[in-house]
């Protein structure tokens, strides 16, 4: 296991030590982590679909309104 040591703002901590007061801080700072990691990792993830997303539409067809509205209408049962 490994050892992180970092500085944090004194409000923080007093703020962290009376929040978690009688939990073993080392599991709740590596909870904490695994999900700053995992939002980390979505947040990026969205990012990436948002490109693909605007590159493929990049490419799209341009349709017309009367179009659009001929789509929708041959599309509904």
């Amino acid at each position: 296991m490994a050892t992180v040591n970092f500085s944090v703002p004194d409000d923080v901590k007093e703020a962290f030590n009376a929040t978690f007061r009688g939990q073993n801080k080392s599991a709740v700072i590596a909870e904490l982590m695994r999900e700053a990691v995992e939002q980390a990792r979505r947040r990026q993830r969205s990012h990436e679909a948002i490109g693909r997303i605007l590159e493929r539409r990049q490419h799209a067809p341009i349709l017309s309104e009367s179009d659009l509205q001929k789509a929708r209408e041959t599309e509904r049962p």
